[in-house]
């Protein structure tokens, strides 16, 4: 028997935060802030949003890892964060995650369409999130409500490990029953959430205005000059070049038209992991 190469895709496999809900993606960024200072240590949102896409702890281990925040940590208990010191912070962070992860649920403008497109195309959507799964229950929740349930979803708490790692979209191709990677696109904003979908041998799109790293509400993108807006793009697409996005566009609005260019690199023999 021989290896076909896939000729169009089979799935889509979406973040979360700032792809297809909370646009800017202020739900994760704003209680890292409100955690450390429950501990008398103050880290700015620009801070907090630096590597935005890990898992929560990893996230948590990362920003102590920051010279400027063990600096203040230091400051405050005499020597550097421990891992223990930040399994406290997550373990502080958790719950007011769980109790404000509504505050920051709404549907970003366009999603629902776009997703629908994607149905209509034959893809299966797939899911993952550096939320673990006590979070991501209640985020699919109140998406649902929102009329938004997608096929599968995988919190970073159920894999091994978690983004830059391709463990989450791998266990969407599982779940799904894709035939191949290279028929999956993996759509996020974050640098990690890329690499995630590059090492899964995935194409891969980056969002640059609706999620963490521009982060501005609906309103305030909205609002924005197009000059500033065309300014920010170039600074967003320099940060996440290193992930190496096949595409970059604004919103999850946008991603149906690439769908059709990636099926029609497909049929010309394109595959991802060459590209």
């Amino acid at each position: 028997m021989n290896y076909k190469q896939p000729t169009q895709l089979q799935a889509a496999i979406l973040d979360w935060a700032g792809t297809v809900v909370d646009f800017g993606s202020f739900a994760p960024t704003q209680i890292f802030v409100e955690a450390f200072g429950e501990f008398g240590v103050e880290v700015s949102l620009e801070e907090a949003r630096g590597p935005m896409g890990m898992g929560k702890w990893d996230h948590i281990r990362t920003l102590c890892d920051l010279p400027a925040v063990a600096e203040r940590y230091r400051a405050k208990f005499d020597r550097t964060p421990t891992d223990a010191d930040v399994t406290a912070i997550y373990e502080r962070f958790m719950p007011l995650q769980i109790a404000k992860i509504g505050l920051h649920s709404a549907l970003i403008p366009g999603a629902l369409d776009a997703i629908a497109a994607l149905r209509e195309k034959g893809l299966k959507i797939g899911t993952c999130s550096g939320y673990p799964a006590v979070v991501m229950a209640k985020v699919v929740e109140l998406a649902r409500h929102n009329g938004y349930v997608p096929d599968h979803v995988v919190a970073t708490d159920e894999v091994p490990n978690g983004r830059p790692y391709p463990a989450q979209s791998l266990a969407n191709v599982i779940a799904l029953g894709i035939s191949d990677v290279a028929a999956c696109v993996k759509v996020d904003d974050t640098w990690p959430g890329i690499l995630e979908g590059r090492s899964a041998g995935m194409w891969t799109v980056a969002l640059t205005c609706s999620g963490n790293a521009l982060g501005m509400t609906y309103e305030q993108y909205k609002n924005t000059p197009q000059d500033k807006l065309d300014q920010e793009r170039i600074r967003i697409g320099r940060m996440l070049e290193g992930s190496r996005p096949h595409y970059l566009i604004d919103t999850i609005a946008d991603l149906p038209a690439v769908i059709d260019d990636i099926n029609a690199r497909l049929l010309r023999g394109e595959v991802p992991q060459n590209t």
